[in-house]
């Protein structure tokens, strides 16, 4: 099967193409290698995902913002099914520049959804995230709740539901929105809260929190994030939906420290500074949904994927070192 995953030098559409090149398929990545995060660390999951799939891989350099390159990728390597990882991540960035997530995040989202229209591709499968349900009423989330987005980059995901529903009511598109639950593990970004963690405490430096620690997070290892997203490729069960894609358990950020000072063995040492307006004060996914529908399990908890990433990040530390030491 010939698929184009969007965004597929970053950290999730990385593991996805990986997993999908290593059951044979034909992945083709489209990446504009932005510097949101070092470049290097992109450069280093291409380099796997070639590593992987030897000529079946390929990587394509441009945005999703570009019509004639998405609709040549598309056509040229006649893509059955899309992954649209592509996006511009950051709640907190959002705020700072709004522009910029709803140009990448719903323009570019749009462009890939026309092109896909056009070209008769058989599936896509969209990225969104927990950030749309904002501060749900009721925990845990379960996918009809009332969504009430906090930042500019949750609009821009909610946004981008409703034009895949659209697209598959309208347009005969057949789509599915997964929305991901703080998703972690080899290869994550550095300046997400695990990685940060695990950087201080191996090298003597207080773990830093926005706030008083007491929110909470549904953190989801991306094994099984891959896991939902391959089940898609040959099922139209979902066609249509957004599903919850989450560990069904959630524990609050000075928890999540404690895991990582056990893990690296550092001291448990905290640094608290402001809280930023736009995080929402806790996620906890309701999966029910995505089990019925594709049979979605998550296996990995967050204590076995704090030690396994920690174990990682040790054999690794010139990915990021001294990224994030300092941040």
């Amino acid at each position: 099967m010939n698929v184009l995953v969007t965004g597929g030098a970053g950290f999730i559409g990385s593991h996805v193409a990986e997993r999908l090149l290593d059951r044979g398929h034909h992945v083709v990545t489209l990446d504009v290698l932005d510097s949101y995060y070092d470049r290097s660390i992109k450069r280093r999951n291409l380099r796997i995902c070639r590593e992987t799939g030897g000529d079946r891989f390929e990587f394509v350099e441009g945005s999703i913002t570009d019509e004639r390159t998405v609709r040549d990728v598309i056509s040229s390597r006649d893509v059955d099914v899309i992954y649209h990882k592509a996006a511009q991540a950051g709640v907190r960035t959002s705020v700072e520049n709004p522009h910029k997530p709803h140009e990448i995040n719903t323009t570019g989202l749009l462009t890939v959804l026309q092109a896909a229209d056009e070209h008769g591709v058989d599936r896509l499968i969209n990225a969104s995230s927990s950030s749309v349900y904002g501060d749900a009423d009721t925990l845990p989330y379960v996918e009809d709740a009332r969504t009430r987005p906090r930042s500019p980059y949750a609009v821009t995901k909610r946004t981008g539901e409703h034009y895949c529903r659209v697209w598959n009511d309208v347009y005969d598109v057949p789509t599915v929105s997964l929305r991901y639950f703080t998703v972690y593990g080899p290869r994550m970004r550095p300046n997400m809260a695990i990685t940060n963690f695990t950087s201080r405490c191996l090298n003597g430096k207080p773990m830093q929190i926005y706030g008083d620690g007491r929110q909470s997070r549904d953190f989801t290892h991306v094994a099984d994030v891959v896991d939902a997203n391959v089940a898609l490729l040959e099922t139209d069960a979902a066609d249509g939906e957004v599903l919850n894609v989450g560990s069904t358990g959630n524990i609050t950020i000075v928890e999540l420290a404690e895991h990582v000072a056990e893990a690296t063995g550092g001291e448990f040492e905290l640094e608290y500074t402001e809280p930023k307006a736009a995080d929402a004060r806790h996620t906890h996914a309701d999966v029910s949904k995505a089990r019925n529908l594709i049979g979605y399990e998550p296996s990995i908890s967050i204590r076995d994927g704090v030690s396994a990433f920690v174990d990682w990040y040790r054999q690794n530390r010139d990915w990021y070192e001294p990224l994030v030491v300092q941040s």
